[in-house]
């Protein structure tokens, strides 16, 4: 089985249009045309990371975070970066990032992972992004029913929990007088499948040039944005939760703001830097939001409206490795996929 394939099936998980604009994630070094030996997967692609690779004879790593975020002009060494790169080439190792676009879905996502390590129920997407778009086609009465179940097997009308909705209606098309019958499809997609979309309608609609629009909407898509917020079985005291958070998320220390003497029920949760999604926990009346890489001022901004539970980065998205290695594992067998044995967090406790 070739990376590209691998790939590609992640990638119907967590497409790469979700990614946010800053990021790299992708296929960052190697070839996609390569078979795969074996895979190991981790949050950072570093040397060690890199070493234990070689030593199992995996020749492709998938790592939550890119090696590489921004341009580079040198590659000399001078760098854990640049060494990584230069290895991961010498020794013909693929690294493939999964990085924003998996913390932004909300089947088999990142906060999707820390939600179930602490048993919330009732989850949805905290922060919903727009990304749905409406495709419209005029189309033979002899061709839509195919037409309108192919689109339907590729995501098209599936969307905040609906399955496989569309619209028809039949009338009449006009042409140098003479007037045929026609029906009208009308189907809401994500916008990440938007190129498969219109691939399908010309591959299952036998005319050289179909009549389509694709229009932007303006409903949210509760399957794709940033932060979940669940809630807990029973309310627990706000003490209880921060020792259960701690075990269950193997976090050395927890910074927290000023406890509310209130009972927990309701969490907010972002995997790494979430500090931009405070307002959005506070709103939907979060008891306590949990996630990472608060700075000092930042802390102030709950305001005694909510308790930040700070538990690090590292901490709050350990998980996906777990995760990755249960999606690889579950759907292919034709290779091994390893989880690192290497703790990359470079945050020490003392």
């Amino acid at each position: 089985m070739k990376i590209k394939n691998l790939i590609s099936f992640l990638e119907t998980i967590a497409p790469a249009m979700y990614q946010e604009s800053y990021d790299n994630a992708g296929l960052i070094v190697g070839n996609g045309d390569t078979e795969i030996k074996g895979v190991l997967i981790c949050l950072d692609a570093t040397e060690a990371v890199l070493n234990e690779a070689k030593s199992l004879g995996c020749n492709l790593v998938i790592a939550h975070h890119p090696i590489v975020f921004k341009g580079m002009k040198r590659f000399n060494g001078n760098n854990y970066v640049e060494r990584v790169v230069i290895d991961a080439i010498k020794n013909d190792i693929a690294i493939y990032a999964i990085h924003t676009n998996l913390d932004n879905v909300y089947r088999q996502g990142v906060n999707a992972k820390i939600a179930e390590k602490l048993g919330l129920k009732n989850t949805r997407i905290l922060a919903p992004k727009r990304g749905l778009k409406k495709l419209t086609t005029y189309l033979n009465p002899n061709y839509s029913e195919s037409v309108r179940m192919a689109l339907e097997a590729i995501g098209a009308g599936s969307y905040n929990g609906l399955e496989k909705h569309s619209h028809t209606a039949v009338g009449v098309s006009h042409q140098k007088g003479a007037g045929t019958a026609e029906v009208k499809l009308e189907m809401v997609f994500p916008v990440a499948i938007q190129g498969l979309i219109i691939k399908t309608l010309k591959q299952y609609y036998p005319v050289s040039n179909p009549a389509y629009e694709i229009s932007e909407i303006e409903n949210e898509n509760s399957h794709y944005g940033s932060g979940m917020i669940g809630e807990l079985e029973e309310p627990i005291a706000e003490t209880v939760f921060l020792k259960q958070l701690k075990k269950a998320m193997k976090a050395g220390v927890i910074r927290h703001t000023r406890l509310r003497n209130r009972r927990v029920r309701s969490v907010a949760v972002c995997g790494g830097a979430g500090g931009f999604l405070l307002k959005h926990a506070i709103r939907q009346k979060a008891d306590i939001f949990v996630t990472a890489d608060y700075k000092y001022h930042e802390f102030f901004d709950a305001d005694g409206k909510i308790v930040i539970a700070d538990i690090g980065h590292y901490e709050s998205e350990q998980y996906t490795i777990e995760l990755l290695h249960e999606i690889i594992s579950e759907k292919f067998r034709i290779f091994a996929a390893h989880c690192t044995k290497v703790n990359t967090n470079p945050v020490k406790y003392f």
